[in-house]
């Protein structure tokens, strides 16, 4: 597995490449058929490549999602730790959106907003929406395997909210919004950081509750 990831990190194999045929990767790497074998299935699993039946196998365009998702599934009950991870891609990634969001996904934004307005009762995929157009605006292909898991660890938390407070989801995600919209990436951090922290201490003190 590693020297098959070396060759990708060498240039030597490309996103879209396909891999050679397994008695030449055998020859190349000076390993036997099971080892090759068993490596391949690994890198499957891990989203790094695609096996097509009788068409060959090739190397995934974008990395999956399956190690975070892998990840999320074993800690999920830990809910400081499902909380935190949140915390670090978001705040990560509105930074970087502030820097590429365009005025169209903009408009997508506001509009998410607004939807949480005309359905304050149940609002939570409007919410969801809000968070992933962020996410997805930063353009990073190397996170964007991770965005998936960030969105079930968004819905975990999510769920375990007992009380909605629609005008206060509201406010920080206009203020995240106008930041954006200002193209500050300073300026968003803390406002999602304030959304954030707000709701990792109510989704905590609900739990620690009950």
């Amino acid at each position: 597995m590693e020297q098959i990831i070396s060759l990708l990190f060498s240039g030597q194999l490309r996103p879209g490449d396909r891999l050679p045929p397994e008695m030449q990767l055998m020859e190349q790497l000076d390993v036997s058929r099971p080892v090759i074998r068993e490596a391949l299935s690994s890198l499957e699993t891990l989203e790094v490549i695609t096996r097509k039946p009788r068409g060959g196998t090739f190397v995934n365009e974008k990395v999956g999602s399956s190690p975070f998702r892998a990840m999320l599934a074993i800690s999920i009950n830990n809910l400081p730790a499902v909380i935190e991870a949140r915390m670090t891609l978001e705040l990560g990634l509105v930074t970087i959106a502030a820097e590429k969001i365009t005025d169209s996904e903009l408009a997508e934004l506001a509009e998410t907003i607004e939807n949480i307005r005309k359905n304050d009762e149940d609002y939570g995929m409007y919410d969801k929406q809000f968070h992933r157009i962020i996410a997805y605006s930063a353009k990073n292909p190397i996170v964007e395997g991770m965005i998936e898991s960030l969105l079930m660890a968004h819905e975990k938390t999510d769920s375990l909210i007992k009380v909605r407070e629609p005008e206060l989801t509201i406010q920080y995600h206009t203020e995240i919004y106008e930041a954006l919209k200002k193209r500050d990436p300073i300026e968003a951090f803390q406002k999602m950081y304030n959304h954030l922290s707000y709701v990792r201490d109510k989704i905590l003190s609900d739990h620690n509750k009950s």
